[in-house]
């Protein structure tokens, strides 16, 4: 992902800053190093791995991700037939590394994930798997799933099939590279043909009532020059969504497969109620967007641009709508409801089983489907209880990031009490009746209590990036002059105040 680095100021505040950091990972109750048992059971497998008889090294595959990603779990390759597409998948062979009732498979399911913390990230594999054998390397012979989509002159799915092959990947291409590339001419046919693809699927996904919360994304990034960490925000690139558009189509074909086979496992989310879809329409004629209904919300959201403050604040209040995403497990009978509605459509998690634990059970769910085999009784049997791992982990996850960013946003501001900023009103505590209350969000960024005797908001400073609790009668989407009360690295709070 393309970034906006942000230097920090935490001269005084790094060594507070790196304690504090470090302290999240006893905090939460973060995995540790990894067993010996299951280090040693990933050595073994990787060198007994046998590669797949298929044998599709002459396509030449590419992967597209961050940079500096090494667990590489997709890699592409588009072709033009006739008026159509044909879309090569490949995903990690996960499951050949990893035996079923072993310590290695028994570590796993305590993880979840790989969680990404400031500093450093904890693998849901041991690297010699997530970085090494079983990532999809340039120049490096791999088994992998291989999903094979024949796509018609609208880019909607005509034929699909999935099975195991080896394939070698030819180039590792970061999106900032690729979308230079697409932006200047000089893209190879697989960039031209991903636009191309990608382009329509967003167009079908936009007639299937699909929506995505394009905010910009807040990462922590080591500074390159040793000196602690920075917030890195910008809005995606359209290469990502692009991008993001076959892995979509992977995980509604994998959910169509599955309800086919009636057995597997989906990733659902109800449909946003009335009601807060109602207060969703309120807030946008309040803060100068209206959103009157007759296109869907998931299109509203597409038109909205997060650098004007007041649309910024639209789709912080469009986060109401995407709650309740689960995972729904089924075995002989299709549950009643099926559907991701964001995506507007049955999904499944299956595109990157080197990160996520659920991906790794879809993967070889499909293909025995595919291929009219038995599926393995070892994923038929952990179904019912991949939920509740799925979910703790997703707990945690969700935990560090917002506790991460909180204690990083602190040091940023620590050497700065007293010093005023231009803001953002995110979520105000002055509706459009212009009635004083209290927001119930604490200071915005997980920190703070909450607990002042007046009305408060959430504001965000642009330089450095920062979200906070702020003291006053704020009305969302207005720029406003705030100065910095507090800011403690070790509780993670920053407070505001609303200057006149």
């Amino acid at each position: 992902m393309s970034h906006h680095r942000i230097a920090p100021n935490v001269d005084d505040s790094s060594d507070q800053l790196a304690a504090a950091l470090a302290a999240l990972r006893t905090e939460l109750e973060l995995p540790g190093d990894y067993p010996a048992p299951a280090v040693q059971e990933a050595r073994e497998a990787v060198e007994s791995l046998r590669l797949p008889g298929r044998d599709l090294r002459d396509i030449p595959f590419v992967t597209i991700d961050p940079a500096t990603s090494t667990d590489l779990d997709q890699a592409l390759f588009i072709d033009r037939t006739g008026d159509g597409y044909k879309v090569h998948y490949a995903i990690a062979d996960v499951p050949a590394f990893v035996a079923p009732g072993g310590a290695l498979d028994a570590e796993t399911r305590q993880r979840g994930q790989t969680f990404y913390a400031p500093d450093g990230r904890i693998p849901l594999h041991p690297e010699v798997i997530s970085e090494n054998a079983g990532s999809l390397l340039a120049g490096q012979d791999c088994s992998a799933f291989v999903w094979d989509f024949d796509l018609d002159a609208e880019a909607e799915l005509v034929a699909v099939s999935m099975a195991r092959a080896v394939v070698r990947s030819t180039a590792k291409l970061s999106y900032k590279g690729a979308q230079q590339q697409i932006d200047d001419g000089t893209a190879p046919p697989i960039l031209q043909l991903l636009k191309e693809v990608g382009l329509k699927r967003v167009e079908l996904e936009r007639l299937r009532g699909g929506a995505s919360l394009n905010m910009p994304e807040q990462e922590i990034v080591q500074a390159t020059d040793g000196g602690g960490y920075r917030i890195a925000a910008a809005p995606s690139l359209p290469v990502e969504d692009w991008n993001a558009q076959i892995s979509l189509m992977t995980g509604m074909a994998a959910a169509q497969l599955m309800l086919e086979g009636k057995v597997g496992i989906l990733r659902t989310m109800p449909a946003p109620d009335e009601r807060s879809l109602l207060h969703f329409k309120r807030q946008t004629a309040a803060l100068g967007k209206p959103w009157d209904g007759r296109i869907t919300y998931g299109e509203y959201l597409r038109t909205l641009d997060a650098s004007d403050p007041r649309q910024l604040a639209i789709l912080h209040s469009a986060g109401t709508l995407f709650r309740g995403a689960g995972y729904t497990p089924f075995d002989g009978e299709v549950p009643a409801n099926v559907n991701q509605a964001a995506i507007g459509a049955p999904y499944a998690h299956t595109t990157a089983p080197l990160r996520r634990l659920i991906d790794r059970f879809v993967l070889v769910i499909c293909e025995a489907l595919s291929n009219n085999q038995e599926i393995p009784a070892w994923a038929r049997e952990a179904l019912p209880s991949l939920p509740e791992i799925m979910a703790s982990s997703d707990q945690l996850a969700g935990r560090l990031e917002r506790a991460a960013l909180d204690t990083v946003e602190a040091a940023l501001v620590a050497n700065h009490i007293g010093k005023e900023f231009d803001a953002v009103v995110i979520s105000g505590s002055k509706p459009s009746n212009g009635t004083s209350t209290k927001t119930s969000n604490g200071n915005g960024n997980g920190n703070g209590n909450g607990n002042g005797s007046g009305p408060f908001g959430v504001v965000q400073i642009a330089e450095p990036a920062v979200t906070a609790r702020c003291d006053g009668e704020l009305e969302s989407g207005t720029k406003v002059r705030v100065r910095l009360l507090k800011a403690d690295i070790a509780s993670r709070e920053i407070r505001f105040e609303l200057l006149p």
